[in-house]
């Protein structure tokens, strides 16, 4: 049962991966280039949708948690992918089935069928919605079938042939498998499909085994339905070269004209199965994936917008739509918008595999937006002219956005950060002190080093004083936070918040009270390191008066802990690095610090 539960996933899997790129790209290239380069293209299509299954279900974080990690830095690359992949399926749709067989009129057709398919995406559940999508699958399947042996039965066309090379097919080979076996990673479809058959307690990798073979098998159909029919009705796109993508259509029409119109509702039933899937799984994972995402959200702005409207997916669907029917009467070809899936979506994918692996973050979306612009520009070029190396050139281009992640995944261990030994602290504090302007007392700088302490001056004002007139006890311990504070940012300047791979954390606090203090008295609040095991810092702080002495004393533990997992660190390198002249000269960590001769320590005690 639990096997049988595993593979009725498979045709809202291989069904939601088909959109218009499938679809109608294994008709162009079936005819364009012979069955090798058929196969070439399903299989890095098959092999990308299985590997994103078989990861995600062997990897150590449940694909949920993944998903919630990594929401905040690709929301925006998902939310972009989602809306190209549905300008292929638009695009595709009208160019190469609905205008050729219904002609005027088919925008309104159109738009009724993307409502409809959004509507179902809205109301039902991905539960149900995998429980439609088997019956789609048998109807879908049984009406390709129809077409195929009708379409069998009224062609002459001897069969495509095994290869039809050219080196525009050489260049095109590394940019379909790279954007192939990286494509599903981007897609919420797919994310929402993983966490559901995790928490259900299913396998993920044999339910994408079958949704891959399923999605097979729906691309061998139509390359099997293209071979019947040949290149009829291929037309030029704006580019120049030919398009094969409407060829089925093309046979369909020509069928009806001569009193076999039921090929045309077949094929019609066979593609809108295949819009209507991929647009209401498109509405129910990114509706899913918008409400997990503001849930989580601390933004002020959303508490303005109404949920219904932040969390919906259809102002994507608008913009899709509008895209694609501006370019149909403009003869785009479809593979313009097939390009960002090997181009521009390369570095996000390949940094978010890198990050489901274990690698730590290192996504910048701005980068790989611009790496990726220019990986298309150089895809483009190659194309048109057609120059094989830029096709060829054109993923690695995009990959270079992902290189630091992809290095530190794959590329050899780290290696301790090199720590150059001084042979004497660093002396922050000016060794000579100011003068007052009146020509009184000596100021000295606010903040620095004094031999192992770091020093901070001050002098409190009404502003830090009780209703009794002496410092208020807090201030004492905002003081000495702001003194570490200090001591850290000159000892680690580099330090930010953004980019930095551990966070130090307060782990305890101790403060006892000696004296009291009043406005406009010299304070001096004085920080350093007082001992140290591998994961775990303390500080001594003293807090002196010009005038009352020694105010109080106290010390703090810190720790280090990963900023993905807040998992314990030791005691990372940048801190020894950056604190080498201040370690206590006991610590093994100093750079003053002798080993004991044990010889010389038994005379001593002798």
């Amino acid at each position: 049962m639990t096997v049988v539960r595993n593979l009725l996933w498979a045709p809202t899997i291989g069904l939601s991966w088909l959109w218009g790129l499938g679809f109608f790209y294994s008709i162009h290239v079936t005819l364009t280039y012979g069955w090798l380069g058929f196969f070439g293209f399903a299989i890095a299509n098959v092999a990308g949708l299985w590997l994103f299954g078989f990861i995600l279900g062997r990897t150590k974080r449940p694909p949920d948690q993944i998903i919630k990690d990594i929401e905040g830095r690709y929301a925006g690359v998902f939310l972009l992918f989602q809306m190209a992949a549905l300008v292929v399926t638009i695009f595709g749709f009208v160019a190469y089935l609905w205008q050729p067989i219904v002609g005027e009129g088919s925008a309104l057709g159109v738009a009724l069928l993307l409502l409809f398919a959004c509507a179902i995406g809205h109301a039902l559940s991905l539960q149900q919605l995998k429980l439609l999508h088997i019956v789609y699958t048998v109807v879908g399947v049984a009406a390709g079938i129809v077409l195929l042996i009708g379409l069998r039965q009224t062609s002459d066309y001897p069969g495509v042939p095994l290869e039809k090379f050219d080196s525009r097919f050489y260049g095109l080979i590394m940019p379909t498998l790279i954007g192939f076996l990286l494509g599903p990673w981007l897609d919420i479809q797919h994310w929402q499909r993983a966490v559901t058959i995790k928490r259900e307690g299913g396998d993920v990798g044999m339910a994408y085994g079958g949704g891959a073979l399923l999605f097979f098998g729906f691309l061998f159909l139509n390359a099997l339905t293209a071979s019947a029919v040949g290149p009829i009705g291929s037309i030029l796109s704006i580019d120049g070269l030919p398009s094969a993508q409407g060829s089925v259509s093309a046979a369909t029409v020509l069928a009806a004209e001569n009193g076999q119109p039921y090929l045309a509702v077949a094929f019609v039933i066979w593609t809108v199965i295949a819009l209507a899937s991929t647009v209401d799984s498109f509405y129910c994972a990114t509706s899913w994936f918008l409400k997990g995402k503001n849930l989580r959200s601390n933004s002020p702005l959303l508490a303005l917008i109404p949920d219904g409207v932040a969390s919906s997916p259809l102002w994507l669907l608008l913009g899709a739509a509008w895209i694609a029917f501006t370019a149909v009467p403009a003869n785009f070809s479809l593979m313009y918008f097939m390009m960002p899936f090997a181009t521009l979506f390369v570095s996000a994918s390949a940094n978010l595999v890198c990050e489901a692996l274990g690698a730590k973050p290192k996504f910048d979306p701005v980068l790989s937006f611009m790496i990726g612009c220019g990986s298309s520009l150089i895809f483009i070029i190659g194309y048109i002219e057609p120059v094989p190396g830029f096709l060829f050139i054109s993923p690695f281009i995009g990959l270079i956005g992902a290189l630091p992640v992809i290095i530190e995944l794959f590329g050899p261990a780290s290696k301790a950060i090199p720590v150059e030994i001084v042979d004497q602290p660093i002396r922050m504090m000016s060794p000579i002190p100011l003068a007052n302007v009146a020509g009184g007392d000596e100021v000295s700088p606010s903040h620095g080093f004094d031999g192992e302490w770091f020093v901070m001056q001050l002098v409190p004002t009404y502003d830090d004083t009780n209703s009794v007139g002496n410092v208020y006890f807090a201030n004492y311990v905002r003081w000495v936070g702001k003194a570490r504070e200090l001591f850290f940012n000159v000892c680690m300047p580099d330090f930010d918040l953004a980019t930095t791979r551990f966070y130090i954390l307060t782990r305890s606090f101790t403060h006892d009270y000696r004296r009291e203090s009043k406005e406009f008295e010299q304070i001096t609040v004085r920080i350093k390191i007082a001992r140290h095991n591998r994961k775990f810092v303390t500080l001594q702080h003293e807090i002196h008066s010009a005038a009352q002495g020694l105010l109080g004393h106290g010390e703090q533990s810190l720790m280090f802990v990963d900023r993905d997992h807040y998992n314990p660190l030791d005691i990372p390198g940048e801190v020894i690095k950056g604190f080498l002249p201040y370690w206590p000269k006991e610590s093994r960590l100093s750079a003053n610090y002798r080993p004991v001769n044990i010889q010389d320590a038994a005379k001593r005690q002798a």
